[in-house]
């Protein structure tokens, strides 16, 4: 997934300043700021080239013990994690109330899941797939807003003006006085006709991710009847949630293709001058 993907990219560069992390430790400073003490009070500068020394060290040696890059790892993650869940709710918070209330009761719903099981099944750590459901919540959440957004997309679409910018090419190419005008125009035309494609793609990707979403409710009210009401913690089977991951992976797939199909057409008609078929001008 592209969330997941990202968050590789990230840890990945910031594991490449281990030295630069290990400078920042606490212990580093204040052990600095003792040498320092001690050479302000003994006025020395034995102190001071004692330290050197063992900043040198420092940096040489601790940053490659496999021990404190796990320690910077472990931070790191948390941070990352920390940051994607700020940013999550962020963008709660920026969904309409009727949004806000699908994506609340859904976590709300997650978390009874959770805790039932829990009491029902009497363990206190859930099995694996139970704790996806955390990722299938977070997925939720990206899916309605690639879901709201598009679909003020095609509100803000004036089709009209590309059917009339379409006509006017095809006679423009028709009426050519030279070949170099009409290949122009042909291209034009062509253009065009990809645009309104991909009006038409537009609309199938947004009923896909309007199903998906559904699926994603259907799923975690299914999964709260089958708790409340099952006989024994074996009953889950891995299929159902594998089969939702990859049914959730190939619509974002899905998705990321389209928004480069869209993003291309949008950048051509910028480049062409052709405003008045931009979204955000209509």
């Amino acid at each position: 997934m592209a969330d997941i993907a990202k968050y590789q990219q990230q840890l990945e560069k910031f594991q490449t300043s281990y030295a630069k992390e290990a400078l920042t430790e606490p212990v580093n400073f204040w052990a600095l700021a003792g040498f320092a003490v001690a050479a302000a009070y003994t006025w020395s500068v034995i102190p001071l080239l004692v330290a050197i020394i063992a900043e040198f060290a420092y940096v040489l040696v601790v940053p490659n013990l496999p021990s404190y890059r796990k320690l910077v790892q472990s931070r790191e993650r948390e941070r990352l994690k920390a940051l994607n869940i700020a940013q999550r709710e962020k963008l709660i918070k920026s969904f309409s109330p009727r949004e806000r209330e699908a994506v609340e009761y859904l976590r709300w719903q997650k978390n009874k899941i959770q805790d039932n099981y829990k009491k029902f099944a009497g363990v206190r750590q859930l099995p694996t797939n139970l704790k996806s459901l955390d990722r299938r919540w977070e997925d939720f959440v990206d899916l309605l807003d690639v879901y709201r957004r598009r679909k003020q997309h095609l509100k803000s679409i004036n089709r009209q003006a590309v059917h009339n910018q379409l006509s006017q090419a095809f006679r423009a190419a028709e009426n050519s006085a030279d070949e170099k005008t009409k290949r122009i125009q042909q291209t034009n035309v062509e253009i065009l006709k990809r645009r309104l494609a991909s009006f038409d793609e537009l609309e199938r990707s947004v009923k896909l991710v309007e199903g998906q979403l559904q699926s994603i409710e259907n799923f975690f009210g299914y999964l709260n009847d089958e708790i409340v009401t099952m006989s024994t913690p074996e009953k889950f089977s891995l299929l159902d949630f594998e089969q939702l991951s990859d049914s959730i992976a190939m619509t974002k797939q899905m998705l990321d293709a389209t928004s480069d199909s869209v993003g291309q057409l949008d950048a051509y008609n910028r480049e062409m001058g052709n405003y008045e078929l931009l979204p955000e001008n209509n």
